[in-house]
């Protein structure tokens, strides 16, 4: 038995590709099609490391940590090879607040420490701690912390008041 017809009826961008068109909530979760949701962040979109930082600041400060994780995406993608690790730590530990924010205690924890591990170990190996004004250390640090107090809780958190500050 095939599945024709089920890839004509999914969501697709302008080059075909498939996209969910859901609205989505705050932490990223899909809603039924016509519910209001949040808006999404526009993929693909290549901002400056500092025009990054501040619209991911931005998100993370409204509860909005898996829309600050498209940003740091978007930057890991399109940025300089050399920066990719940075940014995929960046967006591992958005993603990790918005598991822990949704619930997920077990993937939060792991999303965070993995994410500060990539962090500590380019920050590490590049000699630089302060890049485009991040506090590498300070975020290394809130996300352990937060990993060891989401694993022991049995409540999802509130990702406005857990946000990080990104810099100095």
């Amino acid at each position: 038995m095939t599945n024709a017809g089920a890839s004509e009826a999914r969501d697709r961008d302008v080059a075909g590709r498939a996209r969910n068109a859901r609205p989505r909530d705050g932490l990223g979760r899909p809603l039924p099609y016509g519910a209001e949701g949040v808006p999404r962040q526009p993929e693909g979109v290549v901002r400056t490391p500092g025009e990054t930082v501040a619209e991911a600041q931005e998100l993370l400060a409204a509860g909005r940590p898996f829309h600050a994780h498209e940003v740091f995406e978007d930057a890991w993608k399109s940025g300089p090879a050399h920066e990719r690790a940075l940014w995929r730590g960046l967006a591992q530990l958005a993603v990790g607040l918005t598991h822990a924010a949704r619930g997920n205690a077990v993937g939060g924890a792991r999303l965070l420490r993995r994410g500060a591990e990539a962090v500590e170990e380019w920050e590490t190996g590049r000699g630089e701690d302060r890049p485009y004004g991040l506090d590498l250390a300070g975020l290394v640090r809130w996300a352990r912390e937060l990993a060891g107090r989401v694993e022991h809780g049995s409540a999802p958190v509130d990702p406005r008041a857990e946000a990080p500050r990104l810099s100095f």
